[in-house]
């Protein structure tokens, strides 16, 4: 069993106020806690691993080419396929805040060794 205590946790600021928080690093498995600031988007990205996205507090709203933007409520989740680029962008005026989990894990600085995607 692997115990991680949040206030513990890894955790940094890929852009101002986008705070990431890792819960879970495995190989197998990683799950993110995340606060997406008031207007803050996401760059077009993808990655190898699925995710499941859960919005814990507010709204974001998911884009990909196949499905267009589609808008989610607290505790909605949407499933995004293994290399299917996508925009995650919170559109309220407050913070909002959800839980990201990959299969298989994503290395938890995915956003530091990609920072040419947030220019």
């Amino acid at each position: 069993m692997k115990i991680v205590k949040y206030y513990k946790a890894k955790s940094y600021e890929p852009e101002k106020n986008w705070r990431r928080v890792s819960l879970c690093n495995q190989k197998d498995i990683s799950i993110e806690h995340f606060v997406k600031p008031p207007k803050h988007s996401s760059p077009k990205h993808k990655h190898p691993n699925a995710q499941i996205l859960i919005v814990l507090e507010g709204k974001l709203a998911v884009w990909t080419e196949k499905d267009g933007e589609v808008i989610l409520d607290k505790y909605d989740t949407v499933y995004i396929e293994r290399d299917e680029e996508h925009i995650v962008t919170n559109p309220l005026d407050e913070p909002s805040v959800g839980i990201d989990i990959f299969v298989p894990g994503r290395p938890f600085d995915f956003w530091l060794k990609n920072k040419e995607l947030l220019k």
